[in-house]
């Protein structure tokens, strides 16, 4: 059976130890867990911030890593076991177990608990994170400053509208691999809108097509996805999509109708209708 290079942490020479018996390397080693200690990082195809961008850590994800090398550290993103390349000074060995996730769009951190403070970064949805503390309204992130308490909500409490999630992001620019408010791309819409409702998601769009059960275009409603080669989008009701897409480039919202007839002439009709 062949496996799919982008969920497989192994290559010729080396790969991760659980694999062993089931995957030719020349070597077999243990993954370390390491978490993401910035906002975001990009996942790339090979050690080189010029390379494609394929997928995007959040605050906090865990990265697990075989090898770093040059500045860089190759492992699995446990979040939806995308492999690739992230700068290793952007890791941290301390895995802290979160205690929230960014609920809000996007959230600045404090360097005390007020807004006339220095503020850093900001903070992207499904960012995860751990409370240490808190003052009036503002909650102190391990590793990280102090935020408005009301922008996260306790792991395991979740959303369950994922088309108002996807609403959220309106407008946010387009960027193929990214996943965070300030640039992604149509599956990374799709995976945070489902992720904040507590349902898992893979990052590819082939790979989303497997998500729930096949429907009739005839019944779309809202938080269906369609699905075309290469990009997805999400029914807002049953005539409306919202997608990030390199036409508007940004998050947009459009009639279904219009989509298919933009987007046929070049990548085809739609290929599947799913309800996750």
């Amino acid at each position: 059976m062949s496996r799919d290079p982008r969920l497989t942490l192994a290559r010729p020479d080396l790969a991760s130890r659980s694999l062993e018996g089931l995957v030719a390397a020349g070597a077999y080693a243990d993954p370390k867990p390491m978490r993401l200690a910035r906002a975001g990082a990009g996942i790339h195809v090979r050690p080189d911030l010029a390379s494609e961008r394929q997928d995007h850590l959040l605050f906090g994800e865990v990265f697990d890593v075989l090898e770093v090398k040059d500045g860089f550290a190759w492992g699995q993103a446990r979040r939806d076991g995308y492999v690739g390349f992230v700068e290793a000074d952007a890791l941290d060995a301390d895995v802290r177990l979160p205690t929230h996730r960014v609920a809000a769009i996007r959230t600045y951190a404090f360097a005390e608990p007020s807004i006339k403070t220095q503020a850093s970064e900001p903070y992207s949805l499904n960012s995860l994170v751990t409370v240490e503390a808190r003052e009036g309204r503002f909650a102190k992130l391990a590793g990280s400053g102090w935020v408005v308490e009301a922008h996260l909500t306790p792991v395991g409490v979740f959303e369950t509208d994922p088309a108002a999630v996807a609403e959220r992001f309106l407008g946010a620019p387009y960027l193929w691999g990214g996943r965070e408010s300030l640039g992604l791309d149509c599956s990374a819409l799709v995976q945070q809108a489902l992720m904040a409702c507590g349902r898992g998601c893979s990052r590819d769009t082939d790979l989303q097509q497997a998500l729930g059960e096949a429907v009739d275009p005839a019944d779309l409603a809202r938080g269906d996805l369609v699905f075309w080669k290469g990009h997805v989008a999400m029914m807002l009701d049953a005539a409306r999509i919202i997608h990030a897409n390199a036409h508007h480039m940004c998050v947009a919202i459009e009639p279904l109708a219009e989509a298919i007839a933009r987007i046929t002439p070049n990548s085809g009709p739609p290929v599947a209708y799913r309800r996750p």
